[in-house]
Formats: C-alpha cells, sequence, structure tokens
C-alpha cells in the first residue's frame, strides 16, 4: 500500500509539473505573440502626447496583442517620410505633407487611418506692438520656422489664400527652442508654428502670449483644412489590418480616459519626461482639445473620421496652391475601415474642469 501510494504521488507529481510546463509555455507564446510596433510621435513629449501614454500604461495596447515603442518627434511633417520610408511602422502626423506625398509619389505614400486633429492649428505669430495685422503686411518681411514645421510648409497654400507673392517673403530655418525668443529679439518679423505650441513654449520662456503674441491663423483665411493623423504604412495596411485595428481600438480608449481624466494624461507623460511643468502641459493638452480636436462635425461622425466633402476641399486648395502633378482621391488619403464603431468613439471632446 505504501508503494502503490509513493507511485501515486510521484504520478500527481508529474502531472503537477507538467501542466506547469505547459502554462509556462503558453504564457510564454503568449508574450511572444505581442507584435511590436514603432511609432514616431509628431513633436516631443508633452500634454498632447499623454492620450498615447494613457492607454500604454493601463495595458490597453498589450490587451490588443501590441507591443508599442513611441518615439519623440521632429515635427509633424517629419513623422509622413519616416512612415513612407518604413522607419517606423506608424506615425502621428500632419495629414497635408502625406496629401502632398501621394500626389508626387502615391507609391510611396502612408495612409491615414484615425484623424485626431480635426481642425487647422497652423498659424504665424507675430510680436503684438507690431505693424503686421494680416499675412499681406508680411510681404518684404523676414519669417522663419523649424525646417519639418507643417505650417511652414503650408506657407505656399497661404499665400494662395491671401494672394501675395511668396517670393517676396524671405523664410529663415530656426530651431524649434529658439523660435519665440528669435521673433522677441526681432531676429524675425513672424514664426511658424502650432498656435498652442507657440502659445505654450512662450508661456514656458517668460512670454506673455496672450499680451506680447499675435497670431494670425490659417483657418480664419480659408484653409479650413484637417491637421495631424495617426498614419500607417500601406505595407502594414494591406498585411496586417488586424494589427491596425487593435490599436485604434486601444488609442480610442485612451482618449476617452484623456478626456474623462485629463490629469492621469498629464501624469503619463510626467512618467516619461519628468521635467515637463505639469500645469502648463496640462493646459496645453486642455487647449488642444478645445481647439484642434473639436470641428464640430465630429458630433456628427466622432472623434477619428473625417468628412470626405471637406477633405475633398482640402486636398484641391494644397493642390492648387502647390501646384500638385496630380489630385490624390480621398480614399487614396484616409482609409475608415480600421476604425472602431462609431458608438465606441467621442463625438465632443471636452475636458474635464
Amino acid at each position: 500500500m505504501t508503494g502503490n501510494h509513493a507511485f501515486r504521488g510521484m504520478r500527481a507529481l508529474a502531472l503537477s509539473l507538467s501542466l506547469g510546463l505547459a502554462l509556462s509555455i503558453g504564457f510564454a507564446a503568449v508574450a511572444e505573440a505581442q507584435t511590436k510596433i514603432r511609432m514616431v510621435l509628431n513633436w516631443k513629449y508633452e500634454g498632447p502626447q499623454g492620450m498615447f501614454f494613457l492607454a500604454d500604461d493601463r495595458g490597453y495596447f498589450k490587451q490588443e496583442g501590441l507591443d508599442i515603442t513611441f518615439d519623440q518627434g521632429n515635427g509633424s511633417g517629419a513623422a509622413v517620410p519616416q512612415v513612407a520610408n518604413r522607419a517606423y511602422d506608424m506615425g502621428f502626423g500632419d495629414i497635408n505633407a502625406l496629401i502632398e506625398l501621394a500626389a508626387t509619389k502615391p507609391e510611396e505614400a502612408p495612409i491615414g487611418v484615425f484623424m485626431l486633429y480635426n481642425r487647422p492649428p497652423f498659424t504665424l505669430a507675430v510680436k503684438a506692438d507690431s505693424p503686421f495685422k494680416t499675412p499681406a503686411d508680411l510681404v518684404g518681411h523676414k519669417l522663419g520656422g523649424p525646417a519639418n514645421d507643417a505650417a511652414l510648409k503650408l506657407l505656399p497654400a497661404l499665400c494662395s489664400a491671401t494672394k501675395i507673392d511668396c517670393g517676396k517673403i524671405e523664410i529663415v530655418a530656426i530651431q524649434p527652442s529658439l523660435r519665440e525668443q528669435m521673433l522677441m529679439q526681432g531676429q524675425v518679423d513672424g514664426v511658424f508654428g502650432y498656435v498652442t505650441t507657440i502659445r505654450f513654449s512662450a508661456k514656458l520662456t517668460g512670454i506673455d502670449p496672450d499680451k506680447q503674441l499675435r497670431f494670425m491663423k490659417f483657418e480664419d483665411y480659408g484653409m479650413d483644412l484637417y491637421s495631424n493623423a495617426i498614419i500607417v504604412s500601406r505595407k502594414l495596411a494591406k498585411e496586417h489590418p488586424e494589427v491596425i485595428k487593435g490599436f485604434l481600438k486601444a488609442l480610442n480608449h485612451g482618449i476617452k480616459d484623456a478626456i474623462a481624466e485629463p490629469q492621469a494624461a498629464i501624469d503619463a507623460v510626467a512618467k516619461r519626461e519628468p521635467l515637463i511643468k505639469p500645469a502648463i502641459e496640462r493646459a496645453r493638452l486642455d487647449a488642444t482639445m478645445a481647439d484642434e480636436m473639436s470641428h464640430p462635425e465630429i458630433a456628427r461622425i466622432g472623434i477619428g473620421d473625417i468628412s470626405d466633402d471637406h477633405m475633398a476641399k482640402a486636398i484641391d486648395i494644397l493642390v492648387k496652391a502647390k501646384e500638385l502633378p496630380r489630385t490624390p482621391k480621398v480614399n487614396e488619403i484616409f482609409d475608415r475601415s480600421f476604425l472602431p464603431p462609431l458608438s465606441e468613439r467621442p463625438t465632443s471632446v471636452r475636458p474635464a474642469s
């Protein structure tokens, strides 16, 4: 009897070890199944990026089988060629730069799959006490902007919309960190950028943007353009559509969380960039949601989608202004087939007070 008990005990131990080994192998397989995705953001780690980081910290990407690496960007315009040349699988970049590439090299262009900034943040900032009131006043003067800045790249479109001669404007490439200081010191007469970027970068350097700066928003001159979207390589879209759908499902969850808990989004940024000033980054996030992410059309189509008519008009503006060789179709620029259902996407973006 004692021998039988011992035998049964050994069998039970063996089964237990086998089961444990099988479970370990199973868990390892799940871990290995995580699809690695490299994504370049539009800019350095700031308040608006909290939507991405919150989704990451709360495990939403992992739930979709994704292992995401986020890299800081060097301008919204730069993200497009970085995805096009496959340095990155995805990017958070300017859809207008994508339109331009699609018009010239359609076989290389990525595609937009989720529109975050549905209103144009592009602006030309001047000193409030300067004589410059409209873009026409800046003809014959010196303007500056970072080389990859999306607003600077849209200068031809602004010139076309305001009927001024771009050739009579001197353009100086400047470092992003020096943009506001160079303007205030009179080294340039105006600077290009996103209104939220300039406004809050100015605050960080002791400049009061409400009293010391004046903004000429492109939107006020008939340029009702889209801006930053999630863009993906066509290879990824064709070969792994489930990856894109999973990513957008997770990001959408992060966006909803950031709307409900904006301070949690700022905390997620601070984990990655401890030197941020949380109060300013919270204000930057709030402003981004209130401005860039609040086109009236989202009440109808939800955050993430586009209006085909709106996009077609935006494409026409760019094609005519930049004299592009062809007019891309809307479905060359944006593919909504990867979006979460409208019932799951926000139709209003209002940060909590």
